[in-house]
């Protein structure tokens, strides 16, 4: 096999980054999804739900029109091989990886809590225990409850004592029951072949980076870093203990690292889709790596006052001819699927969108699509009469 280039151009660093996300060439089987999940590291939680949750979409971007039961199931049922835990945010984790965050279960309890505190820690982390070894799994709200008040961040002692200890390893998340943690005691949920080893910060670093830089395809250290929710000197540390090989990418003021196969894809036919992306997707979720990668500079507009959105509430990024094309803003009425406002960033921008709305459309069961608004304005027509043809 030749070596790989030293030196990738924009063009060739999107190729790669699209395949290694799965998100380019042949669909995997739509039982693929834990397939996915492991090739991926981890999928993103939230709990913002505008057509289908974001580890739906997730899903849906990579394997087509899947059963959303089939989804949960592969990520919750009985029979899954999976755990919740933080690594850049909230995600699902393949279970053969608990071992190595313990890095990061390490880095919490040295840290301490987030910005909650305990009136008495001992007492609130001793009760839940002992209702959990008593009476197995729980949700916060089968403990006692997960806020004192109204607002979401205004969390029990309860909830503050269980979410410390998930922190910390003592309890682990491996179902979910109505988007609520189910949470568990580790030494019960966590196989003992996993739970005994022990790994070094170093050696979790290690095989977490390897593993983000095959997710990634072509990543910077502080890309790596922020993958996996790692401190960038941990990972500049020992990425040279990893098989990425280091590569230029043209554009890019920063040195890169590549998976050692990732650069196959570049002598390959490979089809592009046309698909509405997440927020939280792993390819876009970092805005800085998404400007970079593909030109698109957004972010996620659901927190910013109505009046100061440029682009919509949960504007998706539309992938198209291997780039990012455009934004959609969707909903729904019913049956309907509504594009709020659609934002046109390229002149092939409106047969890649009309495609993506079509696709998504037939997942979610809308029988019709209606457009809201279009910028710019005058390419209102087009998009409309593209949807037209192509159902």
């Amino acid at each position: 096999m030749p070596a790989s280039p030293t030196i990738l151009t924009a063009g060739e660093a999107r190729r790669v980054a699209l395949f290694a996300q799965g998100l380019s060439g042949s669909r995997p089987p739509r039982r693929g999804t834990a397939a996915t999940l492991r090739r991926l590291g981890g999928v993103q939680l939230d709990t913002i739900s505008v057509l289908a949750r974001s580890h739906e979409l997730v899903a849906y971007a990579r394997h087509g029109p899947i059963g959303r039961a089939a989804i949960e199931e592969a990520y919750w049922g009985p029979a899954s091989a999976t755990f919740e835990y933080w690594s850049h945010a909230a995600c699902i984790l393949p279970l053969e990886d608990w071992p190595l965050y313990a890095v990061t279960r390490r880095a919490r309890l040295a840290r301490g809590r987030r910005w909650h505190r305990l009136e008495d820690e001992a007492r609130s982390c001793a009760g839940v225990l002992s209702r959990l070894r008593a009476e197995g799994p729980l949700t916060a709200r089968q403990l006692g409850g997960a806020k004192k008040g109204g607002v979401w961040w205004d969390w029990s002692e309860i909830k503050i004592a269980a979410e410390w200890l998930l922190d910390t390893g003592v309890l682990v998340c491996r179902h979910r029951q109505g988007f609520q943690r189910v949470y568990d005691l580790a030494e019960r949920a966590i196989p003992a072949a996993l739970a005994q080893q022990e790994l070094s910060d170093e050696e979790c670093a290690i095989a977490l980076v390897a593993a983000a830089g095959r997710a990634l395809g072509v990543a910077t250290a502080g890309d790596l870093a922020v993958h996996k929710g790692l401190p960038t000197a941990l990972v500049q540390r020992v990425v040279g203990d990893t098989d990425l090989v280091p590569v230029t990418v043209e554009g890019w003021a920063r040195p890169a690292f590549m998976a050692p196969d990732a650069t196959d894809v570049l002598g390959r036919r490979v089809k592009s889709r046309s698909l509405l992306i997440s927020p939280f997707d792993s390819l876009a979720w970092d805005r800085g790596r998404t400007e970079r990668l593909f030109g698109l500079q957004y972010r996620l507009e659901a927190y910013v006052p109505r009046h100061k959105r440029r682009y919509g509430y949960f504007a998706m990024p539309v992938l198209g001819g291997g780039t990012f094309v455009g934004l959609v803003d969707p909903g729904r009425r019913g049956r309907t699927l509504v594009a709020k406002q659609v934002s046109l960033l390229t002149r092939g921008a409106a047969r890649h969108v009309a495609a993506a709305l079509l696709s998504a459309a037939a997942w979610v069961g809308s029988d019709d699509i209606v457009i809201e608004r279009v910028e710019p304005v005058e390419r209102a027509g087009e998009l409309a009469a593209l949807v037209a043809d192509l159902r």
